[in-house]
């Protein structure tokens, strides 16, 4: 797998080639979630690359996968900084310009900031379960995860994913349930939004209700809503034909 630093640590990174790349396609790119690397997203991107005729790009952030291992404990603002330098850093050396972000929890937040922030230019912005402030849901959701990665298999599970899974586990796990991580919150960064938006939520997500991107579609002028039933936190894994339906259709439409 190949490799590129950014703000300073070593990240792996994946190329997806379709055989058929439409004129004028805008490149992909994945931010995966709080637990998730470029290998957790299994073939997601591949399909959602083929389907829309995009090239598409995969890449574990720093603490995750086999990219280089968290040394230290992550702050609160850990997500502005992926945002901010990383990301920009990711995509000037792989001289990718007006990318569709496609993101997921952690990494639809990210998303969130770096389009939010106005100061590189986005295609358009798709979101899976995005987190805009914290709720007592995601608390204790992640709470319970905490007792499952003590009390389960839940480690040799994670450990097919991540070099080092105690640190990726507990430098998620840790900053969100640290008390000062309650006041965490980007609806700063909506207004600045100036691209399209498809959100996509589950309304059976464990870890965030609908408020969450009713304040998105409330706050960002261009935004499409996508609702599922019988869905949790992954809408890309409990119902991936309606996600890549929509995730096509959007890329088209604003293509």
């Amino acid at each position: 797998m190949p490799t590129l630093t950014a703000a300073g640590h070593r990240l792996e990174y994946e190329w997806i080639d379709p055989p058929h790349v439409r004129s004028g396609a805008p490149v992909l790119v994945f931010l995966h979630e709080g637990l998730g690397s470029l290998a957790m997203w299994k073939d997601f991107p591949a399909r959602v690359a083929h389907a829309a005729g995009c090239r598409a790009l995969v890449y574990s952030r720093h603490g995750y996968g086999k990219s280089d291992r968290l040394a230290h404990a992550r702050q609160v603002d850990y997500m502005h900084d992926e945002a901010l330098q990383a990301l920009p850093e990711v995509l000037q050396q792989l001289d990718i310009r007006n990318p569709v972000l496609v993101g997921h929890s952690d990494g639809a937040s990210i998303a969130l900031i770096h389009a939010g922030a106005a100061q590189w230019p986005v295609r358009g912005v798709v979101l899976l379960a995005p987190h805009v402030f914290v709720e007592d849901r995601s608390v204790s959701s992640i709470a319970q995860a905490r007792v499952a990665y003590q009390e389960s298999d839940l480690p040799a599970k994670l450990a097919r994913y991540h070099d080092d899974v105690d640190a990726s586990f507990w430098g998620w796990n840790d900053i969100w349930l640290d008390p000062e991580f309650r006041h965490w919150n980007i609806e700063s960064f909506l207004p600045g939004i100036d691209c399209p938006v498809l959100a996509i939520q589950g309304h059976e997500d464990e870890y965030g209700t609908m408020a969450q991107i009713d304040c998105i579609a409330q706050s960002v002028h261009d935004v499409t809503l996508l609702k599922l039933a019988h869905c949790k936190h992954s809408p890309h894994r409990d119902q991936p034909e309606a996600v890549i339906e929509a995730i096509t259709a959007f890329i088209a439409r604003n293509s």
